[in-house]
């Protein structure tokens, strides 16, 4: 499974990081899948999350619709955008999150 593979990696202390941040909304969920932990909030997809070479990438279901006026997201698919971490960014998760969290609770 991907998490046990997350916990493992060199970037384990900064995906255990972000990961108790994401759980700290009251009402996240994990979900550990075989390529990917997920986030859910109230039954509807917010992010998902996994280590990578360079630290994290939290992935935000419908990142394209998102404002990004730090400009940290990546990609260019048609609803996901990335947001690559090589360190903890606190500000930079929440800013994503409630907005991933405002689409979910708007529809």
């Amino acid at each position: 499974m991907q998490f046990e593979k997350d916990i493992n990696s060199p970037n384990r202390e900064l995906f255990l990081r972000a990961r108790q941040h994401l759980l700290s909304y009251v009402g996240m969920v994990e979900i550990k899948k075989p390529r990917i932990t997920t986030y859910s909030f109230n039954n509807g997809g917010i992010c998902h999350m996994r280590t990578m070479p360079h630290g994290i990438d939290i992935g935000f279901l419908k990142g394209a619709k998102m404002a990004d006026d730090p400009c940290k997201l990546v990609g260019n698919g048609k609803s996901m955008r990335v947001l690559p971490l090589d360190k903890m960014d606190n500000v930079a998760i929440d800013y994503y999150i409630r907005q991933a969290i405002e689409f979910v609770e708007t529809g």
